[in-house]
């Protein structure tokens, strides 16, 4: 039996989401295979085992348990940022020659950073908001962003995974203040003109029989935007499928499934778009989409007909091996 190492946990804001789905996760996992989840925090990695935490080894992915050296086979990294979401851990298992059933180190860290992904999708001709990009909080003054971006507009960390940071500014007085808010959790800050349509997110995954579009589910947010409260606070109602046509529909699920393939994507990801005219625009990449019992992709797959379990198999048959 092969010992799978889910790495959940984090350095990032959304350390307890990302155990909510690891226990999602190891739940429904098939039972041919044993998992045991690492637990990531800035201070240690550690092994849950029968006999309590036990330290995990990053020079070779080993822990002990009884007495004995144990070793991961293949490992799943669920943490929602760093150092998981954007690559990291990923490089470590390939330095280690361990496979894991996730998008590699480069796809993960480029679908990661808000930034550099959509300007990598844009080459390809996927239609993106207009943008700017900040290194530090005074490279643009408020009149220069508002001059080429117009209001409102997003604000937000580039190089996070977390829904903290993020401020939707409608006045030349707030933008100071959310550029502050976004480098506390970010190195880097992308702020984006508003589009006004409709929210919707699509989950892809790559199975035996090919590249699978789950249904839509459309975002309808009780704050300004998908937030973190909306998100994980039950401040937003997510509709599953999405109230819009078949046509447009199948139209999102496209797009969705050829950003997989541009990104070279595995495993499981979602992405999100706002409809504008009926235009899809992409507006983040998710490698490690939430899956707690609340979460969308559970939501998605219960509308498809998919069990949890037989998803993962399906996952783990094309990314193991």
């Amino acid at each position: 039996m092969k010992t799978i190492g889910l790495f959940c946990g984090g350095y990032s804001s959304e350390f307890e989401i990302s155990l909510k789905s690891a226990q999602t996760i190891c739940t429904h996992f098939p039972k041919e295979y044993k998992m045991v989840r690492i637990i990531v925090s800035t201070k240690k990695w550690e092994v849950e085992t029968d006999n309590g935490m036990v330290s995990f080894d990053l020079n070779d992915c080993s822990y002990f348990e009884n007495s004995i050296k144990k070793q991961i086979d293949a490992g799943l990294i669920y943490i929602h940022g760093n150092p998981g979401e954007n690559g990291k851990i990923q490089a470590l298992l390939d330095m280690q020659n361990i496979p894991y059933i996730n998008s590699g180190a480069l796809a993960s860290a480029l679908s990661f950073d808000k930034w550099y992904c959509n300007q990598f999708l844009k080459s390809f001709d996927i239609p993106v908001a207009k943008s700017l990009f900040l290194q530090n909080e005074q490279q643009y003054s408020p009149e220069e962003i508002i001059e080429q971006l117009g209001l409102p507009i997003f604000i937000k960390p580039s190089d996070s995974g977390s829904s903290y940071g993020i401020s939707k500014v409608k006045s030349i007085d707030e933008v100071l203040p959310a550029l502050k808010f976004a480098f506390k959790e970010g190195k880097t800050v992308v702020i984006e003109s508003f589009l006004d349509g409709i929210e919707v997110t699509c989950g892809v995954f790559l199975s035996t029989k090919g590249l699978v579009a789950l249904p839509l589910t459309e975002i309808v947010s009780e704050n300004e935007f998908f937030d973190y409260e909306a998100k994980y606070q039950g401040k937003s109602n997510e509709i599953t499928p999405a109230r819009i046509s078949e046509e447009l529909t199948e139209k999102v699920q496209e797009s969705a499934k050829k950003i997989y393939q541009l990104l070279q994507l595995k495993s499981i990801a979602r992405i999100d778009f706002m409809m504008v005219k009926n235009i899809p625009y992409v507006i983040e990449v998710n490698t490690t989409p939430g899956f707690s019992s609340e979460s969308i992709v559970p939501k998605m797959l219960v509308e498809a007909g998919i069990s949890i379990t037989d998803f993962w198999k399906e996952i783990t048959a094309v990314t193991l091996p």
